[in-house]
């Protein structure tokens, strides 16, 4: 009965919070934009072995619909051992600094503090090298920044999946979830997430929190941690640009190990959030689908747990797949909504583990070991 009593209001927590991230998403307009820009421009690409990719990224800025004189490209080569930077100078306008050995943890932020130290423009957009904007992606954060007095913009960013197999459809719903509560959170001033591959931030303002100072030791959090930053000092001038112009396109991770590494390093950072709201928010979750493996090892002691198990599978899909239904219609992958209801227990398991993992061990990323 305790069990059973724990696990139904956890659920019913976790449907009210669903259900806040659902009628938010749906209360968001689309960003329309205008054509006058005056705000200048660096965007700084930090790489790292990215020769397959960072042809493709630099194309697709020489297409920018923005006017040339107002921004600049910046790529910082981290180390890479390929042709990145062979590539890289065959761009003409791009400039290329190559980041110098050291003792470092992070070294995306340490790659894009020294892009911001050569930055000729006010306002720096990040993304990575693996990363395809769309034509008009600088002008529609150009326009938005103008009309909204932004310091901070949070955009949005989509998984461009070609191959259709189990663990491309299922990363693809995962970031479906992440990017809608990415938005509900930056409009709702709960600053709970944000993505690197799509950000721009004023440089005085960058200047003015000292930059990464204090979370330069933690490997990741380039984008999250640097937004709470700024949204202590500026919270009414962090803003989420909801526009379908400004999405920028990646590809999900190339196999399973690649793929709980990534998530490793982004679970990574939950410890050094220092708002109370986010960590109630990210314990209820947790708790929830851990009550998923308490109902499975409840079940061998009593089979009618199975039943109450396979209910709240039910449940939970019900109550999230409004949400789902509306981010991924949003983002125009609809189609991949028939695998939701028995991906449920592949995401679950997931959850748990990542979630305990990451405030212990190590992960590799790019080719290096880091905590």
């Amino acid at each position: 009965m305790i069990i059973l009593i724990l696990t139904i209001s956890l659920f019913i927590l976790y449907s009210i919070l669903i259900l806040y991230y659902w009628l938010s998403w749906r209360s968001f307009s689309d960003f329309r934009g205008s054509e006058l820009f005056t705000t200048t421009i660096s965007i700084i690409i930090p790489a790292r072995n990215e020769e397959n990719n960072i042809g493709k990224l630099l194309k697709a800025l020489e297409q920018q619909s923005y006017p040339k004189n107002l921004f600049e490209v910046i790529v910082v080569d981290d180390h890479s051992t390929d042709r990145t930077a062979e590539i890289v100078q065959q761009f003409p306008g791009v400039r290329l600094i190559r980041l110098k050995n050291g003792d470092i943890n992070s070294y995306k932020k340490k790659a894009i503090e020294e892009g911001v130290a050569v930055t000729k423009n006010s306002f720096i957009v990040t993304t990575d090298a693996d990363c395809i904007p769309s034509p008009h992606w600088l002008s529609i954060i150009a326009s938005f920044k103008q009309e909204n007095d932004s310091v901070f913009i949070a955009a949005p960013v989509s998984y461009n999946i070609q191959n259709k197999n189990l663990l491309a459809v299922f990363q693809t719903l995962d970031f479906l979830v992440l990017q809608g509560i990415t938005a509900v959170s930056v409009q709702r001033k709960l600053f709970a997430m944000c993505n690197g591959a799509n950000l721009g931030y004023d440089k005085e303002v960058f200047h003015e929190v000292a930059g990464f100072s204090a979370i330069d030791k933690i490997a990741s959090g380039d984008d999250m941690l640097l937004m709470q930053k700024i949204s202590k000092k500026f919270p009414q001038r962090v803003h989420y640009l909801k526009s379908k112009q400004a999405i920028v396109s990646t590809e999900p991770a190339s196999s399973w190990k690649n793929f709980f590494n990534q998530r490793l390093r982004w679970a990574s950072k939950a410890r050094y959030y220092n708002d109370p709201k986010i960590f109630f928010v990210e314990l209820l979750v947790y708790l929830f689908n851990l009550s998923f493996l308490l109902l499975l090892i409840a079940s061998a002691w009593n089979y009618r747990f199975l039943f109450w198990l396979a209910a709240l599978w039910f449940a939970k899909t019900i109550i999230e797949f409004p949400f789902v239904y509306s981010v991924a219609s949003w983002f125009n992958q609809r189609s991949l909504l028939k695998w939701f209801f028995f991906f449920q227990p592949l995401h679950i398991a997931y959850t748990i583990l990542v979630g305990l993992l990451a405030q212990f061990v190590k992960y590799e990323w790019k080719g290096r070991k880091v905590k």
